[in-house]
């Protein structure tokens, strides 16, 4: 959870009103934040060097150390605090951000320029151009703080997204954002006065106690990211640090703001929550000018985006996930608090999600926003509807017992990674990935962790390839979870809870396995019946060795599969011993 330092006085002067500091307290804890701690920059420094000497010089003006929420990325600086906090308050309507065009006569918008070589290290780049703003020290060290705010909180220490900000009258467009080796880039570094290529900035920086966590991002690639102006002038080596040319001041009137990234609409976010805060210092407030960014594939997009969009709360649905008693009107009300609302009917709110609201994911997401413009401390406490001794959930009590029940029958127990690779769940087992319902991993770290695993049987085959030199036989089990795409699922996929065992020796022993399922019916008093228990019917399954597989069908359904494995799989596996295998979906006897 980030914490931010605001002075005092500035926060009180913004929002118009003077507290004490319990009086603040409680209003924090109204709106969901938490006053961390009341200090002073003396005390911070003496605090964190342990010496009083160092803080001599410092000053003793109050400051306010505030909780802030890690996705409430509007709220990391001076600005977006005293905005929530007046509109929370009705001292201020939401705000309306927009994007404009350029002004002035027969100018068209700044526009940056993608090359195809920024692929190769950082693909991605937003823009945007706060016009006519007007900087005072607090807001120009605001302004700063949220850039390294948002640099170690949604940008990941710069890894997804790094924040490039510049004086725009000392740049000319369009800009470019290439990638080039570290020898053909040069320039002045931010505050420095000698011009430094790629390899010597690397080597400039490997001490700097800041800059120097930042420098394995890129320094083993073959290119660096590199901005340009229409001159030639180097605004920036994201995300290392800007050049000295266009560094901003308190005299700065137009900023031009770059984002580059590995993680688009990370950058989107940070763009849209940066212009947003800081647009309220623009000669027009809340106006923001657009850039036109021009992609490796050489389609147009205008950011910032600034997009509001609408989502529909129910009433009663509301009230009953919170445990209130609103009427649509007075829930309006409260709601507005936080987010623009209006009533459509009697039981239904319509509620517009500003570009500053990121975290709003999901209709969830705004009841809390609903609670918390009630109020926490007033939610009515009340006793259960239902009382009763809690109780294990089925599913997971019917797992501990078969467990123990399946151990008792000679079983060992495995434990068993849920990600594996592709190869491990359709290319070893004889299939194609295309014909599995897999859930994909959108960025894997490594060749073995690609997708969530659909069958238990490759983990159990790895255990065996593990532990090749223990005495045979080698009987393992497992029951557990696999993930299978689901498109009538909300969420794209769905659990279920399997049975698996293997059975490796000599011989293939397809007996053990069959008597294994067997037992495991029995202790379900699941009867031998085709109308109305279980019973097995031959099947052709290609990770099977042929005529040896069959389907375990419970009421005429197939609920799994039990047989002798493919040679080619256990080679696939690293195995030399036969192995008979049963797999089935338990969540039918629940």
């Amino acid at each position: 959870m980030p914490t931010v330092g605001v002075k005092r006085d500035l926060l009180f002067k913004a929002l118009g009103k003077t507290y004490t500091d319990d009086e603040f307290q409680k209003l924090c804890f109204e709106f969901g934040l938490e006053l961390d701690e009341i200090t002073t920059e003396k005390q911070m420094i003496t605090k964190e060097q342990g010496q009083v000497e160092a803080a001599k010089d410092a000053s003793e003006e109050i400051i306010y150390r505030i909780d802030i929420p890690a996705n409430r990325y509007d709220l990391l600086c001076l600005e977006g605090l005293v905005m929530g906090l007046q509109v929370f308050l009705g001292k201020l309507k939401f705000p309306r951000f927009t994007k404009v065009g350029p002004t002035g006569k027969g100018s068209s918008p700044q526009k940056m320029i993608v090359t195809k070589s920024t692929a190769l290290i950082r693909p991605f780049a937003v823009a945007a151009v706060l016009r006519d703003i007007t900087f005072t020290k607090d807001s120009y060290d605001s302004f700063i703080d949220l850039q390294d705010k948002l640099h170690q909180n949604i940008c990941r220490k710069r890894a997804l997204v790094a924040i490039g900000t510049h004086d725009l009258d000392t740049l000319k467009g369009p800009f470019t954002y290439d990638a080039k080796p570290p020898k053909d880039i040069s320039f002045v570094p931010l505050n420095q006065e000698k011009a430094m290529n790629g390899e010597e900035l690397m080597e400039f920086y490997s001490t700097h106690a800041q800059l120097k966590a930042y420098l394995p991002i890129i320094r083993d690639s073959p290119v660096y990211p590199v901005i340009y102006d229409a001159n030639g002038v180097v605004l920036s080596l994201p995300p290392i640090i800007n050049g000295d040319h266009s560094k901003i001041t308190l005299k700065t009137k137009n900023v031009f703001i770059e984002c580059t990234a590995t993680d688009l609409t990370k950058a989107r976010i940070v763009l849209d929550t940066l212009v947003c805060m800081f647009s309220t210092h623009c000669a027009k407030q809340f106006t923001v000018e657009y850039c036109d960014v021009v992609s490796a594939s050489g389609e147009t997009k205008q950011y910032p985006d600034l997009a509001f969009r609408k989502e529909t709360i129910s009433v009663a649905k509301t009230n009953a996930y919170i445990g209130l008693n609103e009427s649509a009107e007075h829930m309006a009300k409260l709601l507005n608090r936080l987010l623009p609302t209006k009533q459509t009917d009697p039981d239904t709110l319509e509620v517009e999600i500003p570009p500053t609201r990121h975290d709003m994911l999901h209709v969830c997401d705004i009841y809390e926003d609903v609670a918390i413009a009630y109020g926490y401390n007033r939610i009515p406490k009340t006793i259960p509807a239902k009382m009763h001794i809690a109780k294990q959930y089925p599913l997971n009590k019917l797992t501990e017992q078969l467990r123990e029940q399946i151990a008792q029958a000679g079983f060992t127990e495995g434990l068993t990674f849920t990600l594996c690779s592709r190869d491990d769940i359709a290319t070893k087992m004889n299939a194609s990935i295309d014909q599995i319902p897999a859930v994909h991993i959108a960025n894997p770290k490594t060749l073995e962790f690609q997708v969530v695993r659909t069958t238990l049987v490759p983990g159990l085959l790895k255990t065996l390839a593990a532990n090749r030199k223990m005495p045979l036989p080698l009987k393992l089990f497992e029951v557990s979870d696999v993930v299978l795409a689901d498109s009538k699922s909300e969420v794209g996929a769905k659990n279920e809870r399997r049975v698996c065992a293997v059975n490796c020796n000599k011989t293939a022993g397809f007996e053990v396995v069959h008597g294994l399922l067997d037992r495991v019916m029995q202790l379900l008093e699941v009867p031998w019946d085709k109308a109305t228990g279980y019973y097995l019917q031959a099947c052709d399954d290609p990770a099977y060795f042929p005529g040896r597989c069959a389907a375990v069908l419970y009421k005429g359904t197939e609920i799994g599969r039990i047989g002798v494995l493919h040679p080619t799989v256990l080679q696939a596996f690293e195995l030399t011993t036969p192995c008979s295998v049963v797999e089935f979906n338990m969540e039918y006897f629940v």
